[in-house]
């Protein structure tokens, strides 16, 4: 894989972000606007003038990473979150048309899970999770060094899981603060940074729901590892401790002896996600 260059491209709900990925090597991130509004062909506009940028003789494959349910195999992404055009797109053989080289699309949360897995916190890890908790609840699988999308790439929807009188989602994302009291979440991080006693106790609260939903990721999957991403990670030190007491009432000590969760260091895990499809697809 040394000296292979791929195209790493993130689509997210306003922007699209992409470079080219050489082994660990990122080259310039060029950034663009999404035409969110705009039609399929508007916004594959936006997607062709990114690439475009980015392509070279050299480059021999692209991978996105897009916020949808995708048909892995065929590289159909449906029903793109924010972008109410993309009901039903052929990315992968578009682009390939387009471009004559490999295509690989895929669900931006597996794409943080490769990211980390290949240039992050899971390097040389064969079992873990990539847990994105942000506005939601997302997750990527690696099982015995590959990914592991599922059938219809839905595999690591812990958050749809059924929990309380809601699901995972309700309580464990950046939006339990509002879901729950009606607050702000970011006025919430801002009060705990300055020792607000009520703040800290809503994240303690916060902490005790992802225990519970670590601990359902570990009765389903058994993984070695878990690693935290999104922006409510960046709040770590404020639900570890309730986190992780509620962790150690899960049924098999042994395997919470072994677990490891971290908090993702990577920057630009979605670029360097999206390039990794192509390692792992090979």
């Amino acid at each position: 894989m040394k000296n292979i260059k791929i195209i790493g491209i993130d689509l997210g709900a306003t922007n699209i972000r992409g470079a080219v990925v050489n082994d660990e090597a990122v080259s310039t991130i060029i950034s663009k606007r999404i035409q969110t509004k705009g039609t399929e062909e508007q916004v594959l506009g936006d997607v062709y003038g990114l690439i475009d940028a980015l392509i070279s003789e050299d480059v021999k494959a692209i991978g996105i990473g897009v916020p949808s349910v995708v048909d892995v195999k065929l590289g159909i992404v449906y029903d793109v979150i924010h972008i109410p055009s993309w009901k039903e797109v052929h990315l992968k053989e578009i682009l390939e048309a387009r471009y004559s080289i490999p295509v690989f699309v895929n669900n931006d949360a597996n794409c943080f899970a490769l990211g980390e897995h290949y240039f992050g916190e899971g390097k040389g890890v064969d079992y873990m999770v990539g847990l994105t908790i942000g506005t939601g609840l997302g997750a990527g699988i690696i099982i015995n060094n590959h990914l592991y999308t599922g059938r219809n790439c839905g595999a690591g929807e812990f958050g749809m899981v059924d929990y309380l009188d809601q699901n995972y989602e309700y309580y464990c994302s950046g939006s339990f603060f509002h879901n729950v009291y009606g607050l702000n979440g970011e006025d919430v991080f801002k009060n705990a940074q300055n020792g607000d006693q009520t703040a800290l106790k809503l994240y303690h609260e916060l902490g005790k729901h992802l225990g519970n939903a670590i601990k359902m990721i570990m009765y389903t999957y058994d993984t070695e590892l878990i690693i935290l991403g999104g922006s409510v990670p960046s709040a770590y030190d404020y639900f570890e401790q309730a986190m992780w007491k509620q962790i150690k009432t899960f049924g098999f000590l042994k395997s919470i002896d072994r677990l490891q969760i971290k908090t993702s260091q990577l920057e630009n895990s979605g670029i360097l996600g999206a390039a990794a499809l192509y390692y792992d697809a090979i």
